[in-house]
């Protein structure tokens, strides 16, 4: 099969690659209809996670059909339609117990496309298939159901969950990227007070508004003074960081009220200057996180009754063996105005097993 093979730091190609076989008895493997490209994988390929080696095939997020389970599979059978999470969960560690998956110490959490081989391929190994892939409504759109994969679920336990965002709540969200927007469209469901969204792309803000922001500012022209100004000098009660760079996380703290709370969700790759000695005082709340992805079935549920503007944001198509012009799209968003790209094209009919 062909899939994008990671090389090294600022090195990837498409190449062919081994069939995907069933490893163990709760494997699936996946015949990808549907694929996106994450922040993450940018980060991967700068070498910002180091644990991702070279030869890994990449990607985290997809839409398939089961073409084989294992003997211990019991939720999903060949010839079903479904979405991979980007978490895989063993479902008896103590995390998985607790429904946070993401920390599954018995070979699950973020593994596709970080430590194992990854959805960005005609096909795709899913452990732990029980808990780590979830069926769709035939109603549901492949290209809408991909972004269920990672953003939604992120943005909404990491950013609005662990935000505790409230109703009447200002709410900023640093970043305007998928991640950004997905947090505006899933902090909505709690009827905020303020939704305020920063960037340095113009493109992004205007996305943000349209999604549900109610004021934008771009991030060189002092955002911290329009949360003074539009809060009566206050702060705000949540900010979200979605961006994964030092001065956005820094940002974030100038402009959080006393007993606010700070969520983080970009991926970061250097260290960022916590100042105490402006926050000791503060009663301020910082969280940090790694998507569970627990709340899939809920949005996959919202998604189907439409309550989820997940269309929205995809702004390129590609067929799977554009897989490199799409990266390169994505990863000049500013030039090119890309939020989310989904790649899909034509498919085998079966796949090739060892026996």
């Amino acid at each position: 099969m062909k899939a994008l093979v990671f090389q090294g730091p600022g090195q990837t190609s498409w190449q062919d690659v081994p069939d995907p076989d069933i490893e163990d008895a709760a494997d699936a493997v996946v015949r990808v209809d549907a694929v996106t490209i994450c922040g993450t994988d940018l980060h991967i390929i700068k070498g910002d996670v180091p644990e991702v080696a070279p030869g890994r095939i990449l990607g985290h997020e997809a839409v398939g059909e089961v073409v084989e389970v294992g003997s211990d599979v019991r939720t999903v059978r060949p010839g079903d339609r479904v979405l991979v999470s980007c978490i895989s969960a063993c479902g008896r560690c103590r995390f998985c117990r607790e429904n946070h998956y993401g920390q599954c110490r018995e070979g699950g959490g973020w593994v596709l496309g970080h430590l194992i081989d990854g959805t960005q391929a005609e096909y795709v190994r899913v452990p732990f298939a029980d808990l780590s892939v979830h069926p769709l409504p035939s109603a549901v759109n492949s290209d809408d159901a991909v972004l269920l994969a990672d953003i939604f679920p992120t943005a909404y336990e990491v950013g609005v969950l662990n935000g505790r965002v409230q109703p009447g709540d200002t709410l900023v969200v640093v970043g305007a990227g998928p991640i950004g927007l997905a947090t505006i469209a899933t902090a909505k469901l709690f009827t905020p007070g303020r939704i305020i969204a920063v960037d340095l792309a113009e493109a992004r803000l205007a996305a943000a508004q349209a999604i549900g922001a109610d004021a934008t500012v771009n991030a060189a022209e002092g955002p911290e003074s329009l949360v003074e100004d539009l809060t009566e000098g206050l702060g705000a009660d949540v900010v979200v960081e979605a961006v994964g760079v030092p001065e956005a996380f820094e940002m974030c703290t100038r402009m959080v009220r006393p007993g606010g709370r700070v969520a983080n969700v970009g991926v970061h790759g250097k260290p960022a200057t916590l100042h105490l000695e402006d926050l000791w005082i503060k009663d301020v709340t910082i969280t940090t996180g790694l998507v569970d992805t627990y709340s899939t079935p809920l949005l996959l549920g919202m998604l189907a009754a439409g309550r989820l503007p997940s269309s929205e944001l995809v702004t390129h198509r590609f067929e799977m063996g554009q897989m490199e012009e799409a990266y390169d799209v994505f990863s000049r968003a500013a030039d090119t105005g890309a939020l989310k790209v989904v790649l899909g094209g034509p498919q085998h009919d079966a796949v090739a097993l060892p026996a």
